[in-house]
Formats: structure tokens, C-alpha cells, sequence
């Protein structure tokens, strides 16, 4: 009787470790997916900052819709694979992609003082880290007037 109760009870106890190992396999699959949208997340920051660096002379942007292949570029260039295309060349950094778009002239910008002229540029970025993707999206305002205010970004935010 002895025999048979201690089984169960091993039999339980394996249970319970087998448990505890498909738990911990889990976890540990959830924190390396973590750690790497948190690495595509920095790689399009860089980007994302490379081509902020960059606006300074765009011309006014023939396609100035974002661009819907942001998602799946995978080299710098104009994108040329499956579903639509803005029809743009993506720029290429060490971290990433990057598209800068001029999106023209406003007095309206926000966190500027009213009636002050200045040119909008929308920059997109794409990290190429692995399977995972993050795109990033900020619209930057400079100044039409030499020396108004430095440029900056007025809107940030991530769109995968």
C-alpha cells in the first residue's frame, strides 16, 4: 500500500515539474519577444532621428500620403514588392529605413506661436532587426525664417 501511495505521489510531483518547466519555457519565450520589439523600437528611434538630420532641402513631396508600404520595405531604395506603393525612395541607415516627406507650409503647427510660417516634413522609419518590425512616424516643423526658432518634432508615434 505503501508502494502504490508514494507512486501517485511521484507521479504527482513529475506533474507539477513538467508544469513548471512548460511555465518557465513560456516566460522565457515572452521576455526574447520583448527584448526584441524593444530592439526594433530603438533601431527605428535611430532612423527615425537619422532622417529628422536630413530634412533641411526636401522638395515638396509629389506622394504626401504615408506611405503604405512602410510595413514591408526590406532595402533602401524605391519599394518594389507586393501591395501598394507610395512609389518614394527609402533612404538606408545602419539601424533601419527612413523616408523623408515635405508635406509643405503652415501657420498652424502645433507647440509654435500662432501665425508663424513654417515647413512640415513628415519622416518615416523602419528598423530591419530580425522577423520583428517597428515603424515610427514623426512630423518635425522648422521654421521658414531663418533663425524664428530651431526646428523640431511636433508629433512622434509608432505605427507597428
Amino acid at each position: 500500500m505503501i508502494l502504490l501511495v508514494s507512486l501517485v505521489l511521484l507521479g504527482l510531483l513529475a506533474l507539477l515539474g513538467v508544469s513548471a518547466m512548460v511555465s518557465a519555457t513560456l516566460q522565457e519565450r515572452m521576455a526574447g519577444n520583448l527584448q526584441a520589439a524593444l530592439h526594433g523600437l530603438e533601431q527605428a528611434e535611430q532612423a527615425l532621428l537619422l532622417g529628422e538630420s536630413t530634412v533641411v532641402g526636401v522638395l515638396p513631396c509629389s506622394y504626401c500620403l504615408p506611405p503604405p508600404e512602410a510595413a514591408r520595405v526590406r532595402a533602401a531604395g524605391v519599394y518594389r514588392g507586393e501591395g501598394p506603393t507610395s512609389g518614394l525612395s527609402w533612404q538606408g541607415g545602419a539601424s533601419g529605413f527612413y523616408l523623408v516627406q515635405n508635406l509643405g507650409q503652415s501657420t498652424h503647427a502645433a507647440h509654435w506661436p500662432a501665425n508663424l510660417s513654417v515647413t512640415l516634413y513628415r519622416i518615416t522609419a523602419v528598423s530591419h532587426a530580425g522577423v520583428g518590425r517597428s515603424v515610427l512616424e514623426s512630423v518635425y516643423a522648422q521654421a521658414v525664417e531663418e533663425g524664428a526658432q530651431l526646428p523640431r518634432r511636433i508629433l512622434w508615434r509608432q505605427l507597428h
